[in-house]
């Protein structure tokens, strides 16, 4: 071969290797481009569910999935349907959202992808969350987060598990949660979860009984989803201000941030963008089934030409892929009919929650002036009743000891009248449910009935116990109901039986491990009720007719208060009686068993007891002129001295320097509030038995009363007896503060 030649096919073989190695680099330099698109749908697609515009979403991430099938990128497929489950979640089609994440799942096990897997957790927590399964999602995230590093699903984990320890409750975990999410370094989504985490420290404040704390976060959350469009979050954060600022009688921010919401709904959240986002969403489902058809039919097209086929396996996968085909377009054809009546229901649903809202609006509205009502009347109804006290303990005329005894008397039927009428308001409002607590059934029904015996004595009436000594001696359920329960049970047997009995039975119907079914039976000899009275005895302000009502008094709300009580432990009231003979009332409760309390803890029963108040020293804080005078009469009779604070700010300074027996604080006063006079209080005396005289309903306030350092509580009006015996128990037996 000449050199010439040889120059030729080197030239050549060079020019070849150039032409290869520019085919090369210009393919990577197209692949890095379509990748760098995917990307941007991704982030285009994040910003647009973010601000809750999820029709553009789902085009995003569905042009995002076109490009990752083309590159043949399993696992940014994966990532795709992913995130199309996520989206059909946000749109509440759950049977979708399910189907995509399953079609991720085949994928998953033909790669190893430890972030599609967490993800894939992720979602699963996220359904299991909408199906009210918090512990099992909360195990789920558990997993999930143990297989990732990548920040913005960490975070977004957090931000879940927040969310599921404000239902758990763990209320602790759930604000370490949040606060730890408000300033956070996430590269895409820093304001949104920021917002999102505010909105959970919100509803946490309202569920600790702190609303004014949870304005505070929820303005602050408001104030970024604002500035990044977040229209979701923009609604939630109004609604709950509108609802907080009611419920703290701001009905003027209450009625600004109302009016937010309603543009909001009006401008954004309307008919046309419900109808928009069914739309693309159904299309694109759509879509996503016909690819996975045509991806199926390539594979058999694969099989058929890689290996020869019989005519049978030819004509089935024929028959197969028709069915598929008839299958997706009847699919296609009910989504277009699921459209048209998702838009009917749409509308009745508008109709619905127009008329749920309004009626909630009433409920709530009743509920605050009862409230407010409660408080307002319990305040002077005090004066009554303590001026009538101290009036009758001053050697009262005949002729006047008669009006007053009748005065006390309609003092203490209004208080029980508003009592009532406030436990079934409180009942409707679904604002009572059982707390479980270790108690002892014997004790508690041994209370019931000292309570009543000098009811029992006006009427000449013995009351008795036939207690079932197999019944385990120490139980879990709500002991503060089961006493109500029972003392109005035996407060109605009294009130119509003279000069009879009324016996409290129980009976152990069955153990099985730690569960227990209990029998309890409220039997007296009194009047009895006839046939066609029965069937609405325990219906409002029954009493059988006019004439008992006049003769025996009351307000007709016992029996309704049992029979809704019982309603929460999921049993039912049932009735015998025969006129003339008496009447049994008799119900069932299952419970659970707690088997390592002593037999002394669980019997033992805490007498009333006199106690020598003589030269004790009293801080009074109240701010109502009346009261003081009363409360300061009443102390000064069992020989007490005593000094009055007006408000929590003079309370403390007081504290501070004078040493005092007791302080009897008022909670709502001008200032600082009780509460907040005993947080401070506490933080340099811990000893001084501090007890709360408040005119509100306890079972809304009594919880955070002790939280704030009280050692018991005292609703206004009380009765003589009730207040001296709590000075004495906390004076001459004090107990550590829980």
């Amino acid at each position: 071969m000449k050199i010439k030649d040889l120059h030729i096919n080197f030239n050549f073989k060079m020019l070849f290797v150039f032409a290869m190695f520019f085919w090369q680099a210009t393919y990577s330099q197209d692949s890095i481009a379509t990748y760098q698109e995917v990307e941007d749908y991704f982030a285009l697609a994040r910003t647009y569910k973010n601000q809750d515009k999820l029709d553009l979403s789902l085009e995003s991430v569905y042009k995002a999935l076109k490009k990752a099938e083309k590159l043949e990128d399993l696992k940014t497929i994966i990532d795709c349907y992913h995130e199309l489950s996520l989206l059909y979640l946000k749109l509440n089609k759950i049977d979708q959202s399910i189907q995509l994440w399953q079609r991720a799942d085949v994928l998953l096990k033909d790669s190893e992808y430890p972030y599609g897997s967490a993800t894939h957790r992720y979602i699963d927590a996220l359904h299991l969350m909408k199906e009210q399964k918090y512990y099992l999602a909360n195990h789920e995230l558990d997993k999930a987060d143990k297989m990732t590093n990548v920040r913005n699903l960490t975070l977004h984990i957090l931000l879940a598990k927040g969310f599921i320890y404000l239902e758990l409750p763990k209320y602790t975990e759930a604000e370490k949660n949040f606060n730890s999410l408000i300033v956070n370094n996430d590269t895409n989504e820093k304001d949104y979860i920021a917002s999102r985490a505010f909105l959970g420290l919100a509803l946490l404040k309202s569920k600790t009984n702190e609303p004014e704390k949870g304005i505070e976060y929820a303005l602050q959350g408001l104030d970024i989803a604002k500035k990044n469009n977040f229209f979701n979050e923009i609604l939630e954060l109004n609604s709950y201000l509108a609802a907080t600022n009611e419920q703290l009688f701001k009905f003027e921010q209450a009625l600004a941030f109302n009016k937010n919401l309603v543009q909001i709904k009006d401008s954004i959240y309307n008919e046309t963008k419900v109808k928009t986002e069914a739309k693309k969403a159904d299309n694109i489902y759509f879509e996503t089934q016909k690819n996975t058809i045509t991806n199926l039919t390539k594979e058999n097209e694969q099989l058929k030409a890689s290996s020869s086929r019989t005519e049978i396996t030819a004509i089935l996968t024929s028959a197969f892929l028709t069915i598929i085909s008839l299958l997706a377009v009847s699919l296609y054809r009910n989504n277009q009919i699921k459209v048209k009546t998702n838009d009917l229901l749409q509308t009745k649903n508008n109709e619905l929650e127009a008329s749920r809202d309004a009626a909630v609006k009433a409920m709530e509205a009743k509920t605050n002036f009862l409230s407010t009502v409660s408080h307002e009347l319990r305040t002077p109804l005090y004066a009554v009743t303590g001026l009538t006290h101290l009036l009758l303990e001053e050697n009262p005329s005949e002729s006047q000891q008669e009006h007053l005894k009748a005065l006390k008397f309609s003092g203490d039927y209004l208080l029980s009248f508003i009592n009532d009428i406030l436990q079934l308001n409180k009942i409707d409002a679904d604002k009572l449910e059982p707390v479980n607590t270790e108690f002892s059934l014997k004790k508690v029904l041994s209370e019931v009935i000292s309570s009543l015996q000098q009811s029992a004595k006006e009427n000449e009436t013995k009351i008795s116990l036939d207690y079932d000594e197999n019944i385990p001696k120490s139980l879990l359920s709500d002991s503060m109901k089961i006493s109500q329960i029972l003392i109005n049970l035996v407060g109605n047997g009294l009130k119509f039986t003279k000069k009879g009995d009324v016996t409290v039975i129980t009976r152990l119907l069955r153990k099985s491990d730690d569960d227990v079914t209990i029998y309890f039976e409220v039997r007296d000899t009194g009047i009895g009720i006839s046939d066609d009275q029965i069937t609405n005895i325990f219906e409002s302000f029954e009493q059988g007719s006019i004439q008992i009502n006049r003769e025996y008094g009351g307000t007709g709300l016992g029996l309704t208060i049992v029979k809704s009580l019982l309603g929460l432990f999921n049993s039912k009231i049932d009735l015998k009686s025969e006129l003339g003979k008496g009447s049994s009332f008799f119900f069932e409760l299952d419970m659970k068993s707690k088997s390592y309390t002593t037999e002394e803890e669980a019997t033992a029963v805490i007498a009333p007891q006199d106690f020598d108040f003589k030269g004790l020293h009293i801080l009074i804080v109240e701010d109502n002129k009346i009261n003081q005078v009363i409360t300061k009469k009443m102390l000064i009779k069992k020989e007490m001295t005593c000094e009055i604070a007006s408000n929590g700010t003079d309370a403390v300074e007081m504290v501070s320097q004078t040493k005092y027996d007791a302080i009897l604080m008022d909670i709502h006063m001008p200032g600082i509030s009780g509460e907040e006079a005993t947080i401070l209080i506490r933080k340099f005396n811990k000893h001084t038995p501090i007890i709360a005289l408040t005119a509100i309903s306890l079972d809304d306030s009594l919880e955070s009363f002790y939280a704030a350092g009280c050692n018991d509580v005292v609703t206004k009006p009380f009765k003589p007896e009730v207040f001296y015996q709590k000075i004495g128990e906390h004076v001459f037996n004090p107990k550590p503060l829980s």
